[in-house]
């Protein structure tokens, strides 16, 4: 049961809601540790542990299926998630600021993780299946408008403000934006949201572990999983390096094999001219995917998303200085990324996710997703520091290699698209929408 509340008035702000904390802690706060002096290998491994909050959340998504309001859980985490980055912004100033803000942006990763779960849960519950097609584009649209603006405006801000004043109070103002933007954001959707009765709530903690527990059992019983995990975690082994190393590149000095881009110029580079390749690589990907079926089009669209890594041996071999060209080239790669990440999204919907509960499973694959993503991050920086960026970046194109020949192993069916039944199209249709949200995972 729901009050009424017309959509507009807040799946956009929910879905800007939700890609704010994710990007502060995914890709922001590494910029902010690098201006403050952290190491690479630091800044990975740290940032890559936060990352598992979203790699387990899956695990307890059922157990918030008993609460009496998503609503209230939704509100009560944007609230919790903006408290914590203006605690982050203070904690700059403390002499152990790092292991402190660290600790901090982990219970926003959590938080966040965990208000993912109740926004999409809010967002199927409150609207009709015509409705949830209908905004699906609303969703991936705001949650990429978060990249813009944290990614995007506040960065380049950070990067004029580091001209005005020491790194520390810059970044101080930056996530003290966000902390403020996050918690009004909170205060409006407490009125905003739809309200929303659970009933479900007479279901015993007992019955939703004994469901989780037969799901995870059924998953792990499938035909060929392993092979299949093995797969989804390789799939990301170049993008989680190069998401993580390449703005530290931009960033590290000329002398120490870097850009030597200001802040601000990394923050136009990525936040605004790399945000829109991608997303023109997202949707071309899905189109290519679609015309030829996965199992021709996925060798090619696991090429599409790692030889674009080659611009940045190319950036690393000539430390060009022409911001047309780096910013031309960094385009390149992160057209490949999005281009080439459809490939993932379809193969966790179309082999992994089949059978008896379709929906729980396709949130384990994009769990088993994560962790990829998140693994080849933690140990990105220690590779970088041994191999320096040059031969990194060789590295990272060599890591490609093991999932194209698993390629040839995993089941995938060969069935085409046009002799899909609809339902199964229109499967693949609200999954993909879904799809605009997990593919800037980064």
């Amino acid at each position: 049961m729901t009050t009424a509340a017309h959509p507009i008035r807040w799946v956009p702000t929910l879905y800007l809601a939700e890609g704010l904390p994710f990007y502060a802690v995914a890709l922001v706060a590494g910029l902010m540790y690098k201006s403050l002096g952290v190491p690479n290998e630091q800044i990975a491994r740290w940032t890559g542990l936060i990352g598992l909050a979203w790699v387990f959340k899956s695990l307890w998504s059922p157990f918030l299926e008993v609460a009496s309001s998503k609503k209230l859980i939704v509100v009560a985490f944007q609230l919790l998630g903006g408290v914590c980055l203006g605690l982050v912004a203070l904690s700059l100033q403390l002499p152990t600021y790092f292991a402190v803000s660290i600790g901090l942006l982990g219970v926003v990763a959590i938080a966040s993780a965990t208000h993912d779960i109740a926004a999409d849960g809010l967002y199927i519950a409150s609207l009709s299946n015509k409705q949830q097609a209908a905004y699906a584009g609303w969703q991936g649209a705001f949650f990429n408008a978060a990249k813009f603006v944290s990614l995007g405006g506040l960065v380049i801000l950070a990067g004029r403000l580091e001209k005005e004043m020491d790194a520390q109070h810059a970044w101080m103002i930056i996530f003290g934006i966000l902390g403020v933007m996050l918690t009004a954001l909170g205060i409006y959707h407490s009125w905003a949201l739809p309200g929303t009765k659970n009933n479900n709530t007479d279901e015993s903690m007992r019955d939703v572990f004994t469901t989780l527990l037969d799901v995870i059992i059924d998953f792990f019983k499938k035909p060929g999983i392993w092979l299949s995990i093995s797969f989804i975690i390789l799939f990301r082994a170049g993008e989680g390096q190069i998401q993580t190393i390449g703005p530290l590149f931009l960033r590290d000095s000329r002398e120490l094999g870097g850009l030597g881009l200001s802040t601000d110029q990394v923050g136009v580079v990525y936040g605004t001219a790399g945000t829109i390749a991608f997303l023109c690589g997202s949707i071309l990907g899905g189109y290519f995917a679609s015309l030829l079926g996965l199992r021709r089009a996925l060798p090619w669209l696991i090429i599409a998303m790692n030889m674009p890594n080659l611009v940045f041996f190319f950036l690393s071999s000539t430390l060009p200085d022409n911001m047309s060209v780096i910013a031309t080239a960094l385009s390149v790669e992160m057209f490949g990324y999005g281009f080439g990440f459809v490939g993932l999204i379809l193969f966790i919907m179309q082999v992994v996710a089949v059978g008896k509960y379709q929906t729980a499973h396709y949130a384990l694959g994009t769990g088993v997703m994560q962790l990829g993503f998140v693994f080849f991050k933690i140990i990105s920086g220690d590779i970088q520091v041994a191999l320096g960026y040059k031969q990194f970046f060789v590295w990272v194109l060599v890591s490609a290699i093991p999932v194209l020949v698993l390629t040839r192993f995993v089941k995938i069916s060969d069935k085409a698209p046009e002799d899909d039944d609809q339902d199964t199209v229109n499967e693949r249709n609200n999954t993909a929408d879904s799809a605009n949200s997990a593919s800037s995972i980064i």
